[in-house]
């Protein structure tokens, strides 16, 4: 981190020690442990915010760039939003955060308070980059409109979402009925996007809604490959000395379960006896990912993460425990 902000960093867990009337080895690696945890949480916050703004300014520019100059439009909320704005006339802006406002609140409900307002604060930004940011009107071409402006949508999507966040409300839902169902998220969203399609055929034309399901397999199709697929879990296994903090990190900060494999180093360069260590492996959502690894940092930077996609998961405590609310 750069020295400036980490002497901000120092600065601001000293205040907290400046009562204490000794200064003992345990209190001291307390205060260490504490400046080392804040410069992660900076650290991981800046990069969120940095995948947010990319992934509003790409989503908007498909949208003022593709879409809105030819009357098309794309799958989920965002495809209501445009339907609803062809119908009416209203500010796209406006409908983008007025239709997305109650998934934000079963985000709230359903996955955490700090996931909740990250995606309000992405889905506030669309809207004041598509009011206000006078993008160029990029082709008349048909195909070329549905494919890269589908494209540019799926990668805001796709950024938003490694970035903490959601500017569409599609995938909340889709989360939450796939808890309270046997439905998997592809599928919810799959048929909610099929209602909009058959919606669009009949209130506007065949031809547009052939056009949005172009549009909509171009934007999947790039969310897949910026997340690689939201609707998976991950399966982490996780290599540290620091196992049992690591363990008890994902139990009871995460809320989620684990299994400890017990192995071994294989690296031995003077073919001493391999050491034993305790494997940590784990399966989460993609939507926690990002907290995780923030935790990891926290107690080992230097641990070996091995991420693999899970198409779905039965039993434990993925699905049937609610996600925990980590950040508050």
């Amino acid at each position: 981190m750069n020295t400036f902000f980490r002497k901000i960093v120092v600065d601001t867990v000293r205040k907290k020690y400046r009562k204490t009337a000794h200064t003992d080895y345990q209190s001291e690696q307390s205060f260490r442990k504490q400046v080392n945890d804040l410069e992660v949480e900076i650290t991981h916050e800046i990069h969120d915010i940095i995948y947010l703004l990319i992934g509003v300014l790409s989503a908007s520019f498909g949208l003022k760039g593709f879409l809105l100059p030819s009357s098309f439009i794309d799958g989920g909320v965002t495809g209501i939003s445009l339907i609803v704005r062809e119908l009416t006339e209203l500010p796209l802006s406006i409908l983008i955060f007025t239709l997305n406002l109650p998934f934000v609140i079963l985000a709230y409900i359903a996955i955490s308070k700090r996931f909740a307002i990250n995606s309000a604060v992405g889905i506030l930004l669309l809207a004041f980059a598509v009011h206000y940011i006078p993008f160029p009107t990029i082709t008349d071409d048909k195909i070329l409109i549905a494919a890269f402006g589908g494209f540019f949508l799926g990668l805001g999507i796709g950024m938003a979402i490694r970035g903490g966040a959601i500017i569409d409300g599609t995938e909340v839902l889709a989360i939450y009925i796939s808890r309270k169902s046997s439905l998997t998220v592809g599928n919810v969203i799959m048929l909610f996007n099929v209602f909009i399609f058959m919606t669009a055929a009949y209130i506007l034309s065949t031809e547009i809604a052939l056009y949005a399901i172009l549009t909509y397999f171009s934007a999947s199709k790039t969310v897949d490959f910026v997340i690689d697929g939201i609707e998976e879990f991950i399966g982490v296994t996780i290599i540290s000395e620091k196992h049992e903090e690591i363990r008890k990190t994902i139990i009871h900060k995460m809320g989620r379960g684990c299994t400890i494999y017990k192995g071994q180093r294989g690296f031995s360069v003077d073919n001493s006896p391999l050491n034993n260590i305790d494997i940590v492996y784990t399966v989460i959502t993609r939507l926690e990912m990002s907290t995780l690894k923030t935790e990891i940092d926290k107690i080992d930077k230097k641990a070996f993460i091995i991420m693999n996609s899970v198409k779905d998961t039965k039993g434990g405590m993925i699905k049937k425990k609610p996600l925990t609310k980590i950040k508050s």
